[in-house]
Formats: structure tokens, C-alpha cells, sequence
């Protein structure tokens, strides 16, 4: 039976006090007024309509009767419903506003309107929180003016929540901890000139907060970047959407310390940071996403990037020094959206998504995500098929079990088939010819045969349930089949005459088989002065790959690179087959405490992690026994942060990495794993009202046990090489003023080998820059007649590289602009993308000298969405 509890409560306390209702009200409101926290500063996109759905909680009049004035006081205060917290929560929907509390049901207030004010009274309620009188927050979202929780007599709370042109509407939902807000900018009515509708109904939706995310998900907790005593980079979609990008490497592309070693439209998405590469593995979501292998990429149902710099073994396992990068996907969302979005560019590109989400039942417990899309491309070489098609089906389901426990099942299609190289010979490309310039749209290999064929079905489930008020449990399952198909005329070498490319035969078949399973608990609690946000769990993993390699040569293999004369590959004559199966097992488990003191102004992380690894080979061509090796990683994470101002943070850390490696020397021992190891120190700081973020970072990295030429015995390795980079980066990603986001980037890198049997000390790394800059920035009108036009600006500087570890030859550096221009119009946005807008010639990277991956020439983009 639903009950009133607002005039029950009134008619109770006035009978049992003997008092009028203001001299009531007065007392009770004296004894009982708390204080407020302001928690969040996060500004949200997206609208969308939604039913209310109003709950009770329990009756006073449930209570047995007092004897006393005394007990009647208690049992009132009792009563009264206490709010600790007041949140702001992003989501792509819409604003979403909770009102914690500690114990006890609020009710669901009737909402009013006043103006373009929506007032929420609850009643039998009071705030409790620790800092500041009122929470108020200003325009935390295009269409809304200003969030304002207060104290009212008479045991109320009031929620007004004011529309900038209309007011607003909201979805109030009641559970045991606390109220949710769903919250809808209102709409003004469109009659009158059409003057006014375009005054009106034309939004600028973009906001600071869509190219700054205060928190990365990469390092298993949910600190602050600003608080967190390492290099976290994070690449919001909005910012690669505003790009036209389409491949994951080039959303990275402003991303401090990242080069490209890739070619474009490969299905190899390689990059390095910090001057070594960090392909794989990448973690999803947090969690590890395979063992040693690199998985195709799409980015229609990725949320963001984070990149967390330098040796970071503890949150990964075995992972490159350079880094680690985390993909977030999508998630479901509690009201519905659904957009359309398609492109067509040149080459005869074509790209096509979906993108759909929503609750499943009328109590929201069950809520889904669906990102499909396609993508087609002729690509710039000149010949045909060699293209790009690209297909992606991901769906997400989500069970909100109960308030303390959520599953989410998440799967992945992931179908692409690219050329498999379209590199060029460096000499004619990069180094002088005789024979004069290679052309850039030219094709060496074998258009009939060449292909690079990747396919991956991937499914799995994350479970979060809420132990207590500090502690949480994660546990995440993840199951990859990955298969590949590699076709190539192989470049071996290039002829005296410096036209004439030999060629051989090479065709490759994997077939992985990945489990990936991860439990770790986060909580806090105090010890002293001390606050700790602790971390702790297991990792384990499981890998199988089948492979078939055929190495072969083909009569007529041979081409000319200035005049090539396809003649296909029919009936290879084979060198070397190689079948076998290579399996990885490992398991890793790691504690992390963060410590903080003084108010959270001093902050010390000390963490762990130590690795069990084995893996085995075993030769299905020879018959070859079984071999195997099992090996130790101990890695640990040191870091202090300081913060002399809320804003600004001081920080330093060392840190470690490893990474397996297999083989043996001359004297019959096993490799130990490769090290890396990292100091760094930097500063940190939020401007502009938390709108702009800005990193400063120095790093010195050393890898050791690095495989060299055995000088007694050079048919061995032996682990006495290093390598060793050291730099500075600086980063600025925000709103610096309304509707102008920027999102910039500096870096210095200085990669070089530092002891070795075979490549000379001194030489620097392949394809990176010593110096690298980027630039993107984007203004969008946000009112007058030309409201939701914007324009974006692309600046990108990579110096000169080596190509090769030999340092044999040189890549010359490059500054690349590129342009965009957009219109939004309520759901609607079209816009225009064009990149390398003067047509540079410039080479993107290089496999080696019979390789250099050319880049694109001009393009031109134009896209379209539809948000309904």
C-alpha cells in the first residue's frame, strides 16, 4: 500500500511535540542541517526522453509509538533520511544526478515547475556532507544552467535544476542507496519566425569535458589522473571523431611520445611510445587482451584510449617498457539512443555504423549495446585489389543483478582484410635513384595473391559486485579466437641495376585459441593518518596458436619497380614449411596501496606484481620434441605525488617491466626475461575550473638482457645488450575557452642502443623522432544564426628518423595539416574532413630498406550522423 510519508511525518511530529508546525519545523531543522559536497565537474552530451517511475520506502507509522518528548525526538531524527553525497555522472544519454545516502529510503518526490526551473522537495531528508553548504554546479551540460542541491525546514531537501532556454525533465528512480536523477534538457516550442527556430533549436553540443576525462581506467583504480604518479594520456572519441579518423594508430597520433610504424591501411596497427614498440599486448577494458599477439582494431565501439607511459608491468603482465594502451568500449546506457552515422571520401572509402543502446525492461535492470559498421577502400595504390574491407558486429548486454552487483557480457566480430605490405624500396623513395623517383601509388608485390586476412570472435563477461561501502570485487572472463591468412611476393633484395626487386614466396596461417581470466578486489579504509586505496588480484592466461608457414620461390618472381609487370603466383616451388603449435600460460598476481595523508595532498603508491610464465614450442614438420621454458618476473612500482595547490600535482616513480625470452645460448642456458625499468618525474595541473589538463613528464628508461651476437660463438645470442631512452613530453588536452577544445602534444625523444655485440653503440632507434608536435583544435559557434558551425585545425610535426636500427638510411621529417569544417543541428551533424591538405610527399614509416611505407596524398572525407 503506497503511503504519503511527507504528510504522515508532519501530522506525527506536530501531535507528538505539541507544537505548531513552524516552531516544529524550526527546532528539527536547527538540530539536524548538514553540509554539502560539491563531487563532480563533468559536462555530458546526449538527449533522451524517458517514463517516471516513482518507488516507496518504509512508513513511519511502522515504527512502534514513543512514551516520551525524549524518545519522540530520537525517533524522529531517526527517521530522517541522511544525504552523504551528491554526484554528477557523464553518460552519452544524458546527465545523470545521484543523491547518496547511509542508511534508510528516500522517497520519490513530485517535481514541479517554475519557469525554466524543475524543483524536486524530498521530504523526511537532511544533508550530511562534510565540506561546503549547498552543492551547486553551472552549466553542467549544454541545455542546463545550473544544479543546485539545498536545505529546506521542516526535514526537506530541495533539488532545482534550471534550463537555459526551457525547463528541463527527469526520470526519478528510488533505491535502498539513494535517489537517481535522469535528467533531460527541456525544448522550446519552435512557432514563430524562422528566425527564432534557428536561435533556438541549434545546439553546440560539444563541451570541455569531451576532450578531458579526469580519470583513466588503466591503472585498475579509479584515481585522478591528477592524482595519479604516472604519464596517463587519454584520447576521447569525440576527439577522433572530430578527426575522421577510422584506424586505431592514427587516433594516437597526438598522443606525446607515439610514432607510427605501420603502414597506413595495413592490418598492422604498431606504434611505439617512448621509442619502443608496445603492439601488444593492449589491455580491454582494463584486463589484458591477449598474450603475444596483435589484434585487428576497430574503433566504432571504442569509447576512449588511455596510454599509460614507461614499464608498467603490475597492471598488465609482460608488456614492452614503452607502455601499455587500455581500449574502453562502449557501454550500455540507461535511456535509449540510437544514431546513424555513414562517410565517403577518396579512394572510393566508404564507412557505415550503427550505434543503438538502451534499457531492455521497464525497471532498467537490463540494458544493451549494439556497434556495427562497415568499411570499404581502394586505398592509393594504383592497381586493383588492393583494398581494405573491414566489417564489425559488437554486443553488450548488461544485468543490473541488484544495487551491489553487475554482469555484463560483451562480445566482438572483427572481420578485415588488408593488403599485407605496400611498402616501397628506399632507394627511389627516400634515397636518390638513377633511375629517378619510384612512383608513390606504386605496387611491388602481387595484387592477385598479396593479402593480409584477420578475423577474431571474441566473447566474454565482467562481474562487479559491491562487498561494503569501500570494497569492491572485479572478475572478468574473456575468450579470443583469432585466426589469420598472410599472402606475400616477398621483396628479398634489389638487383645492381636499382630497378630489378628479386622476389620470393611467403604464405602464413595462425590459429589462436586465447582465455583470459582476471579477479582483483579494490577498497579503502584508514590506518592512523594514513587513507589506503588498496588493489589486489590474480591474472591468468592461456594461448595456443597452430601455425603453417610455407616459404617458397615462383619463376618470373623478379619485378621492376619503375614499370612492374603482374604476372600472379601460380604453383610456388617450396623451400620451407614449417607446422607446429606454440602455447602461453601464465599467471600473475600483484598488490597495490595507495597512501594518502595531509587531506590527499600527499600521496605515495608502492605496488608489486610477480609473473609466472611458460611457454613451449612443438614441431609438427620434423617431429621435433616439445620444447618449453618457464620463467620469474618480479616487477615492482614505486611513486610519491605531491600537491601544493588542489590543482597542481608534483610526482616521481620508478617502475619495471619484463618481457619473455625464449631460446637458449651457446652454453645450453636459458634466456632470462628482458627488463625494463623506468624513473621519472613531472608535474601536473587542472586549469580553467578543471576544463584543461596539462602533464609534464621526464622519463629515463632502460632495457636490459637484450639479445646480441655471442662474439665466441656467432651462431648464438647471448643476453648482454641494452637499450635506453630518455625524453621529455609535454601534453594539454581541454576547453581554454568556451567551445575551443585543444588537444596538443610535445615530445623529445633520445632512443638509443647503448651496448651491444653487432649494431653500433650510438645508433637510435627505427622511426623515431628525436623532436614531435601535434596540434588538433576545434571551435564550434554556439549561438546566432550560425550556431553548431565549427571548424577544426590539425598541425603534425615528426622529425627525421632512422629506418632502420643499422641506421643505414634516414626517413626526412614531415609537417602535415589537416581541416575540417561541421554543422550540428539538434541530432544532426554533417561535416567535411581534409587531411594533408597541401599534399606532402613524406614517408609514414619503415619496415627496413626494401620497405617504406609511403603515406596517403590529399584526402577528403565527408560524413554524416543522426542522432533519433
Amino acid at each position: 500500500m503506497m503511503v504519503t510519508k511527507t504528510v504522515r511525518l508532519g501530522l506525527l511530529a506536530i501531535g507528538w511535540l505539541g507544537m505548531t508546525p513552524v516552531a516544529w519545523a524550526e527546532q528539527s531543522n536547527a538540530e539536524n542541517l548538514g553540509k554539502t559536497k560539491h563531487l563532480a565537474n563533468q559536462p555530458v552530451e546526449g538527449l533522451v526522453a524517458a517514463d517516471q517511475t516513482i518507488k516507496t520506502g518504509k512508513s513511519l507509522s511502522q515504527q512502534p509509538p514513543a512514551s516520551t518528548v525524549k524518545d519522540w525526538i530520537a525517533q524522529i531524527k531517526a527517521s530522517q533520511v541522511q544525504i552523504i553525497s551528491v554526484n554528477l555522472e557523464q553518460t552519452e544519454a544524458g546527465l545523470q544526478m545521484t543523491l547518496d545516502t547511509t542508511d534508510g529510503t528516500l522517497e520519490t518526490p513530485a517535481t514541479t515547475v517554475s519557469e525554466n526551473t524543475l524543483v524536486a522537495e524530498i521530504p523526511n531528508a537532511v544533508l550530511s556532507l562534510p565540506e561546503e553548504e549547498t552543492f551547486e554546479q553551472v552549466n553542467p551540460v549544454l541545455g542546463i544552467a545550473l544544479v543546485s542541491v539545498t536545505s529546506l525546514p521542516n526535514d526537506q531537501v530541495r533539488v532545482a535544476i534550471t534550463g537555459t532556454d526551457a525547463p528541463p525533465t527527469a526520470e526519478i528512480t528510488a533505491s535502498a542507496s539513494g535517489l537517481a536523477f535522469a535528467v533531460l534538457p527541456g525544448t522550446v516550442s519552435t512557432e514563430g519566425t524562422e528566425e527564432e527556430e534557428l536561435e533556438i533549436t541549434v545546439t553546440a553540443e560539444q563541451s570541455g569535458s569531451e576532450y578531458f576525462v579526469p580519470e583513466a581506467g588503466v591503472t585498475r583504480t579509479d584515481t585522478p589522473i591528477l592524482d595519479t604518479p604516472a604519464s596517463v594520456f587519454v584520447v576521447p572519441r569525440q576527439v577522433f571523431e572530430d578527426q575522421g579518423i577510422t584506424k586505431f594508430s592514427d587516433a594516437l597520433r597526438t598522443t606525446p611520445g607515439v610514432s607510427q610504424t605501420s603502414a597506413p591501411n595495413a592490418n598492422f596497427n604498431n606504434v611505439n611510445i617512448r621509442g619502443f614498440d608496445v603492439s601488444s599486448p593492449s589491455l580491454r577494458n582494463g584486463v589484458p587482451e591477449a598474450f603475444s599477439f596483435s589484434l585487428p582494431r576497430d574503433l566504432s565501439n571504442v569509447e576512449r584510449l588511455e596510454v599509460l607511459s614507461g614499464p608498467a608491468s603490475i597492471v598488465g603482465g609482460q608488456i614492452s617498457p614503452g607502455g601499455i594502451i587500455n581500449i574502453v568500449t562502449k557501454q550500455p546506457l540507461s535511456s535509449p539512443f540510437y544514431e546513424l552515422s555513414a562517410s565517403y571520401g577518396s579512394f572510393n572509402t566508404f564507412d557505415g555504423g550503427v550505434d543503438l543502446s538502451g534499457p531492455l525492461n521497464s525497471d532498467q535492470t537490463l540494458s544493451y549495446r549494439f556497434n556495427a559498421s562497415y568499411l570499404h577502400s581502394d586505398t592509393r595504390v594504383d592497381v586493383d585489389n588492393v583494398d581494405v574491407d573491414r566489417i564489425s558486429i559488437a554486443p553488450v548486454l548488461r544485468w543490473d543483478i541488484s544495487d551491489q552487483t553487475k554482469l555484463t557480457f560483451e562480445g566482438l566480430y572483427l572481420n578485415s582484410k588488408t593488403p599485407q605490405r605496400t611498402g616501397l624500396p628506399a632507394v627511389g623513395t627516400v634515397l636518390d635513384n638513377p633511375n629517378g623517383e619510384v612512383p608513390r601509388d606504386q605496387f611491388v608485390g602481387e595484387p592477385d595473391f598479396d593479402g593480409n586476412d584477420r578475423q577474431i570472435i571474441q566473447v566474454g563477461y565482467n562481474l562487479e559486485h559491491q562487498l561494503s561501502d569501500n570494497w569492491k570485487l572485479h572478475h572478468t572472463f574473456r575468450y579470443n579466437n583469432f585466426q589469420i591468412e598472410q599472402r606475400e611476393a616477398f621483396a628479398d633484395a634489389l638487383q645492381d641495376d636499382l630497378r630489378t626487386l628479386e622476389r620470393s614466396v611467403f604464405f602464413g596461417q595462425d590459429n589462436f585459441n586465447n582465455f583470459q581470466a582476471t579477479a582483483y578486489i579494490t577498497g579503502q579504509f584508514e590506518t592512523g593518518p594514513f587513507t589506503h586505496k588498496l588493489s589486489t588480484g590474480i591474472d591468468y592466461s592461456f594461448e595456443e596458436d597452430f601455425f603453417n608457414f610455407t616459404f617458397g620461390s615462383v619463376d618470373a618472381g623478379n619485378i621492376d619497380i619503375f614499370e612492374p609487370v603482374f604476372t600472379g603466383i601460380e604453383g610456388p616451388i617450396p623451400v620451407a614449411e614449417i607446422q607446429g603449435r606454440d602455447t602461453n600460460r601464465g599467471i600473475g598476481l600483484y598488490l597495490q596501496d595507495q597512501l594518502s595523508l595531509l587531506d590527499d595532498r600527499l600521496i605515495f603508491v608502492l605496488g608489486g606484481r610477480i609473473d609466472f610464465i611458460r611457454s613451449s614450442t612443438e614441431s609438427f614438420s620434423d617431429g621435433t620434441p616439445e620444447e618449453s621454458q618457464s620463467d620469474t618476473a618480479f616487477s615492482p612500482r614505486v611513486g610519491i605525488l605531491f600537491k601544493p595547490i588542489e590543482n597542481v600535482s608534483l610526482y616521481g616513480s620508478f617502475s619495471r617491466s619484463f618481457q619473455q625470452v625464449t631460446g637458449i645460448s651457446a652454453t645450453g642456458e636459458l634466456f632470462s626475461p628482458s627488463r625494463g625499468t623506468q624513473y621519472e618525474v613531472g608535474v601536473k595541473a587542472d586549469w580553467l575550473d578543471k576544463r584543461l589538463s596539462t602533464t609534464l613528464a621526464f622519463f629515463d628508461i632502460t632495457q636490459s638482457n637484450v639479445l646480441t651476437t655471442d662474439p665466441n660463438n656467432p651462431a648464438f645470442e647471448i643476453q648482454t645488450g641494452e637499450q635506453h631512452s630518455r625524453g621529455v613530453e609535454l601534453s594539454a588536452q581541454g576547453e581554454i575557452l568556451p567551445n575551443w577544445n585543444v588537444i596538443a602534444s610535445y615530445a623529445y625523444t633520445d632512443a638509443k642502443v647503448t651496448e651491444d655485440n653487432n649494431i653500433p653503440v650510438g645508433n637510435r632507434f627505427a622511426n623515431v623522432p628525436e623532436h614531435s608536435a601535434s596540434l588538433w583544435t576545434t571551435y564550434t559557434i554556439p549561438s546566432g544564426s550560425l550556431a553548431g558551425l565549427g571548424f577544426g585545425l590539425g598541425l603534425f610535426y615528426v622529425g627525421e628518423r632512422q629506418g632502420d636500427l643499422e641506421n643505414s638510411f634516414q626517413i626526412p621529417s614531415y609537417f602535415r595539416t589537416d581541416a575540417a569544417i561541421y554543422y550540428k543541428r539538434d541530432r544532426f551533424k554533417i561535416g567535411l574532413n581534409v587531411k594533408n591538405l597541401f599534399d606532402i610527399d613524406y614517408i609514414e614509416s619503415s619496415d627496413d630498406i626494401l620497405r617504406v611505407n609511403v603515406a596517403d596524398p590529399l584526402t577528403v572525407q565527408l560524413s554524416v550522423s543522426y542522432e533519433f
